[in-house]
């Protein structure tokens, strides 16, 4: 009995510095967290709860996470942009195969609820399971550092059965200097295999090598369950100034994006979006650099609403301007089962399927060195496998340069 009892005591004093060491780690965690929580959502001055769950906080124009960044501390913040580029298309309605109507312009969810006040900007609340889903807390809203060379058009074709593959379909320009690119794209609600996998659509304006120091600035739809939490499209915009290395992040989750507008909430859910044989609903973006300030800006709709800037002493490369400029659609393919994703890239069918049924950009435009808008000249495809995600590129009088793009990942001739 005694040894029995001295046996158990031994256990107990064995167990117990294990169970204070495991408790400390999980309340530093928790308290990591908790922190990071509380630099992302800063007081609202009114929050507004969206349909699909999302919290929408009104927050001050200068409480904004930017301005967290030791060099924007003094910022003052640009309210508008000096010049916009000359020469903007019309939008072309889209007319709906079920009516002679156009499009209806797509919006977001929580405009059902309310609308915040001159003044403020609209922010996705972030929650504590947002941050818990990423690798790290380091990590939570960036990308996780892709093989470059799938981002390189004129590259040897790169190994595609690694761990977080990623895969694209896009036109791209890359013959000149360009200073800011616009297109319309449809929206879709792609279906996506693994909760770690994303499928999205968007603009590429980027910069500088592949090898370390590359600069992007994208803007586009996207569908994300590991950073959203659900299969909702969304509007988003990234950046890095260090090929997704250490700056640089999703939406308005680091400091980097300065928001002007109070309509428009970065990373929330946007509707209606297309449907297959159906109706179909597009939204334009541009992105442009600012040739006084030298910031680089975004305008979103068809009502040419300016979102925002990245501030010019984010980049290096971007400085004089692009030298890349891309068009089109992303997957990551984890390969989890051996086998490639069944992830969807836009509509999740092929281009030769045409209007209504896959996805596209259209009226393709660049910005050039006398703040122009024009259509690019020696616009290129790629695409890694095209029996999984293909492309076609084409023109004429009412879209202009435009293209198909995506599919339906796995199929019998992409096993």
């Amino acid at each position: 009995m005694k040894m029995k009892l001295l046996n158990c005591m031994v256990l107990f004093l064995l167990f117990v510095p294990y169970y204070s060491s495991a408790a400390r780690t999980s309340l530093k965690n928790d308290l990591q967290v908790h922190n990071h929580l509380k630099s992302l959502n800063k007081p609202p001055i009114k929050s507004i709860k969206s349909p699909d769950g999302d919290m929408i906080d009104c927050i001050h124009l200068s409480h904004q996470p930017a301005f967290d960044h030791p060099l924007l501390r003094n910022h003052t913040i640009q309210l508008r942009p000096n010049y916009h580029p000359e020469g903007l298309f019309d939008d072309i309605k889209v007319k709906s195969l079920k009516s002679s109507k156009g499009s209806e312009p797509i919006k977001q969810l929580w405009h059902l609820n309310g609308e915040c006040p001159e003044g403020t900007i609209p922010v996705r609340r972030t929650k504590k399971e947002d941050v818990l889903r990423a690798s790290s807390i380091k990590n939570y809203g960036r990308k996780k550092k892709k093989n470059l060379n799938i981002l390189r058009p004129n590259s040897a074709q790169p190994d595609l059965n690694t761990q977080n593959g990623h895969q694209h379909a896009i036109a791209y320009v890359d013959e000149d200097k360009y200073f800011g690119a616009k297109a319309t794209m449809n929206v879709w609600e792609p279906k996506i295999q693994q909760p770690n996998e994303f499928s999205l659509s968007q603009i590429w304006v980027l910069g500088g090598s592949f090898d370390g120091d590359l600069n992007s600035i994208e803007a586009g739809w996207q569908v994300s369950p590991d950073l959203y939490g659900d299969n909702n499209t969304r509007l988003f915009t990234y950046w890095t100034s260090d090929a997704y290395e250490a700056t640089g992040c999703y939406n308005l989750l680091c400091s980097g994006f300065i928001q002007i507008n109070n309509q428009i909430a970065m990373g929330a859910s946007i509707f209606p979006v297309s449907s297959y044989h159906g109706s179909q609903f597009d939204i334009s973006i541009l992105l442009w650099k600012d040739p006084n300030e030298g910031n680089w800006w975004m305008q979103f709709g068809n009502s040419n609403q300016v979102i925002g800037y990245w501030p010019a002493y984010l980049f290096s490369n971007l400085a004089d301007g692009a030298t890349l400029v891309e068009w089109g659609g992303e997957v990551v393919n984890s390969a989890s089962d051996g086998q490639h994703t069944t992830t969807q890239m836009g509509s999740g069918h092929f281009p030769g399927e045409g209007f209504s049924k896959a996805s596209y950009f259209r009226n393709l435009q660049v910005v050039d060195g006398s703040n122009q808008l024009r259509v690019p000249r020696d616009v290129k495809t790629f695409t890694e496998q095209s029996n999984c995600y293909n492309v076609q590129t084409g023109k004429n009088g009412q879209w202009g340069t435009y293209f198909y793009y995506g599919g339906p990942g796995r199929n019998r001739n992409c096993p």
